[in-house]
């Protein structure tokens, strides 16, 4: 669908046309970049609130910043979309998220102006500090190095890490605090509680302003007075806030708050500090989803809506005459409740993805046992070992990209003790349209090496509820369920509680020609890849393995005594996987047959739908009759070959 670019919008097609304006522009610019953000997101899908909350901080910095010489890092990128219309990417902006298209995050190989890759949270001041000592090793003196955080992204330990270092280096760095209260649910914490404090305090922010003009004015006497000044100016901030500032405390420069969709006054404050060197803080104070009420109102809702009508806010969803099977995450969370009911030492525990892994189901029905601890994994896992070791049962729900910035913890907060996690790892697998940096693709390699571990993952719903009711009996050790994003397959999921004994296997299909080995729900290609062979002719036999570690090996010996030829497949990366698992078991017990892996291979897998990604990995159901065909090829007439 092509839309109306607006006048000024049409005209930039690099910051250098951006910087034509007059600085008298830069407000309708901003309306036309917010009303193509609008327009686009509404009909292909996208991150959005996220966005539109930055439309003015955005234009702000590519007219005063010389980007890419002056380096700009968007943290997470949720936001990044105005930044990528800005430069060179406006025409080609329908193509966002899908197969060959752009990718949803700043992406180094796709532009030189995406400074740095991102995706998770919390990186961008530790990547932007990086920069900036390389800058100062080579003499770069007037190159500027700008992170753009948002005060969700600033709870992750890792910016607070790289504050500290950063507070004693000379480096020029600008951090921007895009402080929104938001990340993609309400943010949480001691953090939140400071920042408002300083947004509200009347007194401090009537200081503020006073303050910068008496600051010029006894620069002009000199050196001495303009550093007992900044002095005064510290002394006076912790007084009016009744303590030190944080930042300042980290000698940090501290400026703001600013009103974040006031674009020439960020135009004029990003000019002025330019020329300010050293670590600086500027703190913007935005709306999530400005310049759309429905997403001004509810902003977890419109983080990422999906398609929607601009002009009603119709959110569309695709109807279905058939009953329709529910998400993994909804599962999830309405079985952890049920179990929660029963079990008084269930807890729940989300590093600021309540919404995104459903349990703000328990927050909302038991907001005394969940808890949402903000953008810190590492802290979410060893918190839960502190509950785990006083007799409660923590259910650790993290996306298994995210897992990984949390791995110390698991193997020594966790399993070196023992302790009864329940890690549940959603987004296992390939995820669609986020692309390379949340595809859950290592997690089964990285969790089945661990020792006292537990490695599972259910082929339905159904399983999934089982696995979870069995991971809560007592005595279970560190436990993982995985499981992948989307809809499952079965519309009649609540079933009564089975307990599923550790590392048992099961057998789906019967065959004779060779053996189907999934792990997960990626059996259910398998399914179907099987069914399509029988209507040929062929009749593999399919297992669901259920669990990696342990491995079942009294099934195992059955498959390799009756079967020459095995497929295995699984939605994780085929090095150290469930596939590496197997042939680790052949080799160990001395069997000979012809294995084919599928699965991720060793390669970064690019945005696209879901099924998409399969296909090109080679794992779907099409890519499971091939190599069954290839296997059997001398059993086939050319009658069977479709």
């Amino acid at each position: 669908m092509q839309f109306e670019t607006g006048e000024l919008l049409s005209k930039i097609n690099d910051p250098s046309d951006l910087k034509k304006l007059k600085e008298d522009q830069l407000e309708q610019l901003s309306q036309e970049l917010r009303q193509f953000i609008i327009d686009q997101v509404s009909v292909n899908g996208g991150h959005f609130a996220a966005s539109l909350g930055v439309v003015e901080l955005t234009v702000a910095l590519h007219y005063v910043m010389d980007t890419p010489y002056d380096q700009l890092i968007w943290d997470v990128g949720h936001q990044a979309y105005g930044h990528k219309i800005l430069t060179g990417r406006r025409d080609i902006f329908h193509t966002n998220r899908i197969e060959n298209g752009i990718s949803g995050f700043p992406n180094r190989f796709e532009s030189k102006y995406d400074a740095f890759g991102v995706g998770h949270s919390s990186t961008s001041i530790s990547a932007a500090l990086g920069m900036a000592v390389a800058s100062q090793i080579k003499g770069e003196k007037d190159r500027q190095h700008i992170a753009v955080i948002g005060d969700g992204a600033l709870t992750g330990g890792m910016a607070f890490e790289a504050l500290n270092h950063a507070g004693i280096s000379k480096s020029n760095l600008l951090v921007i605090l895009n402080d929104n209260c938001m990340s993609i649910d309400p943010n949480v914490g001691a953090l939140k509680e400071y920042l408002t404090s300083i947004t509200t305090s009347k007194r401090y922010n009537r200081f503020r302003d006073d303050i910068a003009a008496v600051l010029t004015k006894i620069s002009e006497v000199g050196p001495n007075a303009l550093g007992i000044a900044k002095k005064l100016e510290k002394s006076i901030k912790g007084t009016l806030l009744k303590n030190a500032n944080l930042f300042e405390s980290l000698n940090f420069r501290y400026f703001g708050p600013v009103d974040g969709h006031d674009v020439k006054k960020l135009a004029k404050t990003l000019e002025d500090l330019k020329h300010i060197p050293g670590p600086k803080l500027l703190h913007a104070v935005t709306v999530k989803g400005k310049g759309f009420a429905l997403a001004e109102k509810d902003q977890t809702k419109w983080h990422a809506p999906g398609l929607f009508d601009k002009i009603t806010g119709e959110i569309k969803k695709s109807l279905s005459d058939k009953p329709v099977a529910p998400k993994f995450q909804d599962v999830f969370g309405h079985t952890l409740v049920e179990l929660a009911e029963q079990n008084d030492k269930i807890v729940g525990i989300t590093p600021a993805m309540p919404s995104g892994s459903s349990m703000n189901i328990m927050m909302k029905a038991m907001p005394e046992r969940a808890f949402d601890v903000g953008i810190a994994e590492q802290h979410a896992v060893t918190f839960s070992a502190g509950l785990a070791t006083q007799g409660l049962l923590p259910f650790c729900n993290i996306y298994s990209s995210f897992m990984q910035r949390a791995y110390d913890q698991v193997i020594h907060d966790v399993a070196l003790q023992n302790l009864n996690v329940v890690f549940c790892l959603d987004r296992a697998g390939v995820v669609g349209a986020d692309g390379a940096t949340h595809h859950g693709a290592y997690d089964i390699a990285f969790m089945r090496c661990v020792p006292n571990m537990t490695v599972s993952a259910p082929m339905n719903e159904e399983e999934l509820r089982n696995l979870m009711y069995t991971a809560q009996l007592p005595n279970k050790g560190p436990f993982v369920i995985r499981y992948p994003r989307g809809n499952g397959v079965m519309p009649d999921w609540r079933r009564p509680f089975m307990e599923i004994e550790i590392g048992k296997g099961r057998l789906i299909t019967e065959g004779e020609e060779l053996a189907i080995l999934s792990f997960g729900a990626i059996g259910n290609e398998a399914v179907k890849a099987v069914q399509h062979l029988n209507e040929l002719g062929i009749h593999p036999a399919h297992y669901d393995l259920r669990f990696a570690k342990p491995l079942d090996e009294s099934l195992l010996h059955q498959v390799f005594k009756k079967f020459n030829k095995i497929i295995t497949v699984e939605d994780g990366s085929l090095q150290g996987g469930i596939g590496s698992a197997i042939l680790e078991f052949m080799a160990d017990h001395g069997y000979h047959s012809q294995v084919v892996r599928l699965g991720i291979p060793d390669k970064i897998i690019e945005h696209a739908e879901q099924n998409a990604q399969w296909k090109n990995a080679r794992y779907d159901a099409t890519a499971i009759i091939a190599e069954t065909k290839k296997l059997c090829d001398g059993k086939l007439t050319s009658s069977m070959v479709g």
